[in-house]
């Protein structure tokens, strides 16, 4: 099939590699010059071990491509992947900007476009439940008229990529959530993953954007409790790994040990962003969960430990080595990450501090990156 890409960040890069080694043909859309000469290139402009491969193999057998807008990308394309960010808004709620103008891009094009079959669009970033029936579809139907139902076919489907590990994870995710309009199976969606083996969830568009919010705030949840853990467990003196080892040794009610190491606070691109949107969510609804809203409250006190404990016994002016700036090993996304609120403490108060970390190249920087640095 021919793919289109919508938004070439994390998400998008690493679909755009999978489904280039699946052996589709990828189109991305990117307006940033710098970054689509980039891309275009065959080089990924973040870090993802094995993308640059893909992406240079796709460029060299004449399978990928980058263009700048909508309309020169969907007349032939069976399939619109929208990967666009809905980060933060002031109030903890999802910013649905760049997804309600991707959205136009889209139904402007197709209704341009002479097609003679339906463009399936699939919507991979994270929004609330109610943003397709609510936004997106009132959307195509303003623009497409009464032709909107017969051009195009609206898909959900969450992504569960880890970075670092995203292409692995591609191609072995824990499980496939697709969400129709009358959750029935996508026909294209089914023949994308046909090689790929995972529990696989039909379902409305509600309850298929509903999911990402409730893993990642048990991912957030996770790491709080464990961090919470070791910070007790310090206080007595007594050792966090071994505590961690045997809390970990119960797959039978603990469940996994993903997420449940002590160690350092969450951050990212996800997790901090989807937890304040769940307790906005709750909120909004009355409906008072305070566990939710306690999370980040416990995140920020682990990094005020963390510099408490990094800093304990040290001179006045000391060197600082800090190894790894990223929020987490293998990756250069910085977004969020609790080692550069770390690093900002140190500065404050007036050590010196070097910084190591091999992922991320200072000169490469650029967009949410670069402004939250």
């Amino acid at each position: 099939m021919k793919i289109a890409i919508f938004g070439l960040g994390y998400v998008g890069i690493t679909a755009a590699a999978c489904l280039l080694k699946q052996g589709h043909t990828v189109v991305g859309i990117e307006i940033n010059e710098e970054k689509s000469k980039i891309i275009a290139s065959g080089r990924s402009p973040i870090h993802e071990p094995g993308v640059d491969d893909l992406l240079s193999g796709g460029v060299a057998e004449g399978r990928f491509s980058v263009l700048p807008s909508a309309q020169q990308a969907l007349p032939d394309a069976h399939v619109a992947l929208v990967c666009v960010g809905t980060p933060s808004a002031p109030d903890g709620s999802h910013n649905m900007s760049f997804i309600a103008e991707v959205s136009r891009q889209i139904a402007s094009a197709v209704r341009a476009a002479k097609r003679t079959e339906p463009l399936t669009v699939v919507y991979r970033s994270t929004m609330r439940p109610g943003s397709i029936d609510g936004l997106i579809r009132p959307i195509f139907n303003a623009v497409l008229e009464a032709r909107s139902d017969r051009d195009v076919e609206i898909v959900y489907n969450p992504e569960f990529l880890r970075e670092s590990q995203g292409i692995s994870d591609y191609f072995d995710p824990p499980k496939i959530v697709v969400g129709t309009v009358d959750g029935k199976p996508c026909e294209r969606l089914a023949e994308l993953y046909r090689t790929i083996d995972a529990p696989t969830f039909v379902t409305g568009y509600r309850e298929a954007e509903f999911t990402k919010f409730v893993d990642n705030s048990f991912h957030a949840l996770k790491v709080a409790f464990a961090n919470e853990i070791g910070r007790i467990c310090l206080s007595m003196s007594i050792s966090p790994q071994k505590v961690h080892e045997i809390f970990v040794a119960d797959r039978k009610l603990n469940i996994s040990p993903r997420y449940l190491r002590p160690g350092g606070a969450f951050g990212g691109s996800c997790l901090p962003k989807d937890v304040r949107a769940l307790h906005h969510m709750s909120e909004d609804v009355g409906a008072n969960s305070h566990i939710i809203e306690s999370l980040l409250r416990s995140n920020e006190a682990h990094k005020r430990f963390l510099f408490d404990r990094c800093v304990e016994g040290l001179p006045a002016g000391a060197s600082i080595l800090m190894v790894g700036l990223a929020f987490k090993p293998g990756s250069d996304d910085l977004r969020e990450s609790p080692l550069i609120d770390l690093a900002r403490r140190i500065l404050q108060n007036g050590y010196r501090l070097s910084i190591h970390d091999s992922a991320v190249k200072q000169g490469q920087l650029m967009g949410q990156n670069l402004g939250y640095t």
